[in-house]
């Protein structure tokens, strides 16, 4: 039986376990020299006119050097992914895919406006402010410090990351994140209950993608 490490590791759910696991190789790798950032990093045009295409993947895998940033945004992404993916998304792998999915391509879409290379963070807070919008009245402690419902946690770890980096610029990809997380809440909850009454394109999975984990 697994124990430690191995066993903590098993019992997140797949999307968020394989995430995890890119992003710490993806950082080991740029720590040990084994790539560099300037072949990870996002840009259209070495993207798409340089046909460099793994870029539009490898910039949501890599949280920056290894130091209390890193631990920070990868501990607060991996606890409320794995909370999502566990409550509103338990046996649907298809549909939590989707939904990081739809988030990459918005995020890859306005990045350039705010000359963002990497958008690990940016990701990271769609489903965190996904969370905090479905469970609206839950207490979060934060750091044992002061207590705040769930609606402010995405504020208030925009506002932590500020602090830590000494700059508003260091959180512009949080804000980003949020800006796309609340599209997305908006599209799949307010939208489809409120506007329309069923499905949208939003929370509709294509059948590949469900044939493609498994799924009917």
């Amino acid at each position: 039986m697994p124990v430690g490490i191995e066993a903590w590791i098993t019992q997140i759910p797949p999307i968020t376990r394989g995430w995890l696991t890119l992003s710490v190789v993806t950082s080991l790798a740029v720590q040990c020299h084994l790539v560099t950032t300037l072949q990870l990093y996002y840009s259209p045009k070495s993207t798409f006119s340089n046909a460099q295409l793994w870029r539009a993947v490898t910039t949501f895998f890599y949280f920056g050097p290894i130091s209390l940033d890193f631990v920070f945004h990868l501990f607060f992404f991996m606890r409320y992914s794995r909370m999502l993916e566990e409550s509103s998304f338990a046996n649907r792998k298809a549909d939590y895919f989707w939904l990081l999915f739809l988030s990459s391509i918005m995020l890859l879409m306005l990045a350039p406006l705010f000359n963002l290379p990497f958008l690990s963070s940016s990701l990271a807070f769609v489903p965190i402010y996904l969370w905090s919008r479905r469970h609206p009245s839950t207490p979060i402690s934060l750091f044992g410090l002061f207590t705040i419902t769930a609606p402010y946690l995405p504020v208030a770890l925009v506002a932590f990351s500020w602090v830590l980096n000494g700059t508003w610029k260091a959180a512009a990809g949080d804000l980003l994140g949020c800006a796309v997380g609340h599209v997305s809440w908006f599209m799949r909850d307010v939208w489809t209950r409120e506007m329309v009454g069923g499905k949208t394109f939003f929370s509709e999975v294509p059948v590949r993608i469900k044939r493609l984990f498994g799924e009917q």
